[in-house]
C-alpha cells in the first residue's frame, strides 16, 4: 500500500505542490515523505493542505498608507504564488478602477504595490483554499492575534479586509461592511465586499471607491 501510494504521487505534476517543488523537479525522498503523511494531513484536495512556510509572503513594512488583508490565499494564488490570482477575481481590476493603481496590474506584479504605499497580507498564512475548506483554527483567535501584531508593527494608515468573513475574524462577529468604529492602534479599519467570483452576488464597488477616496484624502 505504501509503495502504491508513493508511486501514485510520483506521477502527479510538480505544479500541484507549489511549495515542495519550487523548481518543478520531483525529489523521490520528498515524495515518499508525502506518501507517509497521515491521510488527515494529506487531503485529496490540495487546496486544503497545511504548509510549513507562508503560502504567500507578507508585503508589510512601516510607512505604508494602505494594507489589504484577505482570509487566505486561494488555490490559484497558491499555485501561482501571487495575491488574488484567480482570473475572475475583481481585486486588481477594482484597484485600477477606483484609482489606487495607475494601470491594471497583473497578479504576478503584486510586489510593485509597495511603490504605491500599498501592502498585502492574509489572516491564514499557513493554509490556502476557500474559507469553508480551511482548517478550523486557520481563522481563529491565534491567527487574528498574529495579524493584529503584524499590523501594529507596520502601522499602516489604513487596513482594508477584502471580505466580510476576514473582517469579522479580526473585528468581531457583529462587524459590518464599511469603515469600522474601532481602530487597530492608529490604523483605521475598513471591511470591503469580497472581489472573489464566489461572492459575485454581493459585489458592490461603492465601498472600494469610498476607501480609495479616504486614502487620497489622508
Amino acid at each position: 500500500m505504501f509503495f502504491f501510494y508513493c508511486a501514485t504521487v510520483a506521477y502527479r505534476p510538480a505544479s500541484v505542490f507549489p511549495k515542495m517543488f519550487p523548481t518543478g523537479r520531483l525529489d523521490a525522498s520528498r515524495l515518499c515523505r508525502i506518501a507517509a503523511w497521515p491521510r488527515a494531513a494529506y487531503p485529496s484536495d490540495m487546496a486544503r493542505k497545511h504548509v510549513l512556510k507562508h503560502v504567500l509572503p507578507d508585503r508589510l513594512k512601516p510607512g505604508l498608507k494602505l494594507v489589504f488583508c484577505g482570509t487566505a490565499a486561494g488555490r490559484q494564488s497558491a499555485l501561482q504564488r501571487a495575491y488574488y490570482a484567480h482570473a475572475q477575481n475583481r481585486f486588481w481590476k477594482t484597484l485600477h478602477e477606483v484609482g489606487l493603481t495607475p494601470r491594471l496590474f497583473a497578479p504576478a506584479e503584486y510586489a510593485l504595490l509597495w511603490e504605491l504605499g500599498i501592502g498585502l497580507t492574509d489572516i491564514a498564512k499557513f493554509a490556502y483554499g476557500m474559507d469553508h475548506q480551511l482548517p478550523a483554527d486557520a481563522l481563529g483567535e491565534k491567527a487574528a492575534a498574529a495579524l493584529r501584531a503584524r499590523i501594529a508593527k507596520a502601522a499602516p494608515r489604513y487596513l482594508a479586509f477584502t471580505s466580510l468573513n476576514a473582517g469579522r475574524a479580526v473585528m468581531g462577529s457583529r462587524a459590518r461592511a464599511g469603515e469600522q468604529p474601532e481602530r487597530l492602534g492608529r490604523t483605521r479599519v475598513w471591511i470591503l465586499p469580497s472581489p472573489s467570483p464566489l461572492a459575485a452576488n454581493h459585489w458592490d464597488i461603492a465601498p472600494w471607491r469610498a476607501l480609495a477616496e479616504a486614502v487620497r484624502e489622508g
